[in-house]
């Protein structure tokens, strides 16, 4: 959780962008980087420590893609509101978009909203994040700047009782140029269990961000997922981000391939 926060924040600040004019080809996005919640939101009606679970944020993810961009001279473009208050991770027309349940977990605060209060959510936080990932994208574009899009997340080792196994997962659509080199460094790596499209598919709804700025402008792009308990300190976040820094510093795109098939028939999951 970050330190001395104000007790609200403007639209213009719900969204932080790090090194801007970064020269590295990837640009990075951390879509539930905060669990922070405006005062005027109260907790939404939940207990306190629930603010602290996976259901408000993705524990970890944050300070892994800081070290990363910071290693690799890459942009950053974060979220600094819970995805409590609105998902930024999905689109405008999506059920949990603003959840009343997340996982097994009812959102008081989330139930019955009003259109005008769920604008309000939208104005507050979807919107600066996408135009702030907009922004950055153009202006690199213009430039004539090569621009690869990865999404870092993190997610739960266990689910709905469920155990996980993977200690990473990478997701992707058919668009398999970032992806396909990615997964192969991870799987030469030892004693390291990579899932592929594990413990989330494109089916799930998770694609989102990368759907809308990469895929939409024909950028390379992949989504990290990182199982929490490997990040929940730091050690365990240097080891992941140092490792990804390692990787990344040598990672080139595939060309693309003519198959266009998906592996995306997944059962739909709300977290991620």
């Amino acid at each position: 959780m970050e330190k001395a926060r104000p007790i609200s924040l403007a639209p213009s600040e719900t969204v932080r962008v790090t090194n801007p004019g970064g020269a590295s080809p990837f640009v990075f996005t951390c879509d539930h980087a905060s669990n922070f919640l405006p005062v005027e939101f109260g907790t939404l009606g939940l207990p306190a420590a629930d603010l602290s679970r996976h259901i408000a944020w993705d524990p970890g993810a944050l300070p892994v893609a800081s070290r990363l961009a910071q290693a690799l001279d890459a942009t950053l473009i974060e979220t600094r509101v819970s995805r409590l208050v609105i998902d930024c991770n999905r689109p405008l027309d999506a059920p949990d978009l603003v959840s009343p349940v997340s996982e097994t977990t009812a959102i008081p605060g989330n139930v019955g909203l009003s259109e005008k209060q769920r604008a309000a959510r939208i104005d507050l936080a979807w919107r600066p994040f996408h135009q702030a990932i907009s922004d950055v994208i153009d202006k690199r574009l213009a430039k004539g700047q090569e621009t690869r899009l990865v999404s870092v997340h993190s997610f739960t080792p266990v689910y709905k009782g469920k155990s996980r196994p993977w200690q990473i997962g990478i997701i992707h659509d058919e668009d398999r140029r970032l992806a396909a080199p990615l997964i192969s460094a991870l799987q030469r790596l030892a004693g390291i269990c990579v899932g592929v499209n594990e413990p989330y598919s494109p089916a799930d709804r998770v694609y989102f961000t990368l759907e809308r700025h990469a895929r939409s402008r024909g950028l390379a792009c992949a989504m990290i997922e990182i199982r929490n308990d490997e990040i929940s300190g730091e050690t365990g976040q240097r080891k992941w981000a140092d490792l990804l820094t390692g990787i990344f510093s040598n990672l080139e795109p595939e060309e693309a391939r003519g198959s266009r098939q998906r592996t995306m028939g997944k059962s739909v999951q709300s977290a991620s």
